[in-house]
């Protein structure tokens, strides 16, 4: 069973229908090359954060400051989200989905996609902060 949606290439100047299973609206905008991209973002992030928790602890900070390691569990816990539910949150802001090659993109044209595909990038945003402040909360907390 396939799913028609309407999308025009990027810069097209009219829209052309494209039937592809692979994009659902508010479900799946990415591929596998923008699958891969999004999990470097989170090992990234999860990286960052070590990194940045360490030297807090090394240099005697005091705990509130730990805090700031919930920007960068964010960034991992949103590359993480979207790899895993196989959707980019920018993309579905900007109203475009990619199953090619990184770097090509399609613009999504139907309303009703596009505004299922903004919802799921408000939710995937909203958790990846809520994540990134709960971990930050529980750095703070633990021992000297």
């Amino acid at each position: 069973m396939t799913q028609s949606t309407f999308a025009a290439s990027a810069g097209a100047p009219s829209p052309i229908r494209i039937d592809d299973a692979r994009y659902v609206p508010g479900v799946c905008n990415i591929g596998p090359a923008e699958i891969a991209r999004r999990r470097r973002a989170g090992h990234t992030g999860v990286i960052a954060s070590i990194v940045l928790l360490a030297v807090l602890v090394a240099i005697g900070a005091p705990p509130v400051s730990r805090l700031l390691i919930a920007l960068p569990v964010a960034v991992a816990a949103s590359g993480y989200l979207q790899a895993w539910l196989k959707f980019c949150a920018g993309f579905g802001s900007a109203g475009v989905f990619n199953f090619g090659e990184r770097g090509t993109t399609q613009a999504v044209v139907d309303p009703a996609a596009r505004r299922k595909d903004r919802i799921r990038s408000f939710e995937i945003g909203l958790a990846s902060f809520a994540i990134g402040i709960a971990v930050g909360v529980v750095a703070v907390l633990l021992p000297r």
